[in-house]
């Protein structure tokens, strides 16, 4: 390929992969296999040892899914990738490898409901605490920091809140006391560039926008390769002191021959080795050609979900509709600097009648289906306080945005008359 760099477009066709050596077939294959051959003994035991990076065996890594990671770091901008078997799974393994039992992490309050739970009661059984504090008050991440803080988390555009997050105030903060950020940057794939504001780490639910068809269940983990671990050791243990595990290595110095991807590194060797959150090579393959669209698709989620978002501020019975293109004062320019090329697929809007109406809403929809995800070519729509954040108490729905009559809408590819119109027909029979 050209040794200029390259535009979004053309990295997501071609990055990771150019074409099979051996038969020239242009498409990525699947590589439906478990275990590698090895050249030599020494070969093995330059793969064990780290001297060498190479494929051992499938829940560490495989061909397939070694495109799908070069080709995501690459349309990132990061140093290297770790594709594991869910968005779920990427979060914990994001915060686990940095966290250990009486450490603790400090979090946006706006989340998706699966994260949450994972981080205030999963996380808590495992002995790492979750701070929970406003977005939108960048200095609440300092004030929350103690000796024992390891990384900081947050949404870009947060499901279903769709507050967008200040990713540079708080990367900021969070360098100057060397704990680094994790974005989950899901409902704003290409649209947002997280490393470039200051995040050390991104993570994804491949699921959604960049699997894109609802096929496939993946996650990946994005080293951004530009965090100095060693800056703050005692901030980062799991990175800055031997690992039993692995011989007495220490990361930060065993990565340094192969590139700045000492968190990643560890994830995968330590985390993906003994957790086994590996993602198939068939669904690596599915997630890859999805990955192909992207850019296309997201610029027609994006535009289709504007009109949707500026029918709905017009609709009598809706009292709130969320979408960055709407949004005035500092959430619109949040969402200027940080959104470019489209504001997303997902609207979020309250029907002024509650829960009853929201359910009625969701029982009339004729096009869109009513499931659980978000980031389909097909028109979705859920009714989050009864569904994906009925877990939640009603303290904890009201401070990830969700209320009774809130309904969340992932916008698809359909045709924007035929949206419109399966949404008017809806909110007529709610009333």
């Amino acid at each position: 390929m050209s040794d200029r760099k390259l535009h979004p477009e053309t990295l997501a066709l071609h990055a990771g992969w150019r074409a099979d050596p051996a038969t020239g077939a242009v498409a990525p294959p699947i590589y439906q296999t478990t275990s590698y051959q090895f050249e030599s003994a020494e070969h093995a035991a330059d793969l064990f040892a780290l001297r060498k990076l190479g494929n051992i065996y499938t829940r560490l890594g495989n061909p397939t899914t070694d495109i799908l990671e070069q080709r995501l770091a690459a349309l990132e901008g990061g140093a290297a990738a770790l594709a594991v078997a869910s968005g779920q799974a990427a979060s914990a393994l994001a915060i686990q490898n940095l966290a250990r039992t009486g450490d603790n992490i400090v979090s946006s309050t706006d989340l998706y409901g699966g994260t949450w739970n994972l981080f205030a009661n999963t996380l808590r059984d495992q002995g790492i605490e979750v701070r929970f504090v406003d977005p939108q008050d960048p200095q609440a991440f300092a004030r929350a920091t103690d000796e024992r803080t390891r990384a900081y988390y947050a949404e870009t555009l947060p499901n279903p809140k769709l507050t967008v997050f200040p990713i540079a105030e708080v990367a900021q903060i969070g360098r100057e006391l060397g704990v680094p950020l994790i974005v989950d940057n899901t409902a704003a794939p290409l649209l947002a560039r997280p490393l470039e504001h200051g995040a050390a780490i991104v993570v994804y639910s491949t699921t959604k926008y960049i699997g894109g068809h609802g096929t496939s269940i993946g996650g990946v983990i994005i080293d951004g390769g530009n965090f100095d671990w060693t800056a703050h050791p005692e901030r980062s243990p799991t990175l800055n002191t031997p690992d039993p595990s692995y011989h007495g290595a220490v990361w930060s110095e065993a990565a340094k021959p192969l590139g700045p991807i000492a968190y990643v590194l560890r994830a995968r060797t330590v985390l993906l080795r003994d957790l086994g959150a590996a993602l198939s090579p068939f669904n690596a393959f599915q997630i890859l050609q999805g990955l192909e669209t992207l850019p296309l698709r997201i610029a027609r989620h994006s535009q289709n979900a504007a009109a949707v978002a500026q029918a709905l501020s017009q609709t009598p019975g809706v009292t709130r509709v969320i979408h960055p293109s709407v949004q005035t004062g500092l959430q619109r320019e949040r969402a200027d600097r940080y959104l470019s090329g489209g504001h997303g697929g997902l609207v979020g809007f309250e029907l002024a009648g509650g829960r009853e109406a929201g359910r009625k809403f969701i029982d009339a929809l004729k096009l869109f289906y009513h499931v659980a995800n978000i980031g389909d070519a097909r028109s979705l729509a859920i009714h989050p306080a009864s569904t994906t954040h009925s877990q939640l108490s009603a303290e904890e729905q009201a401070a990830t945005g969700v209320s009774d009559g809130y309904v969340r809408l992932s916008i698809g590819l359909e045709h924007i008359d035929d949206i419109l119109a399966d949404l008017n027909q809806a909110l007529a029979a709610a009333q």
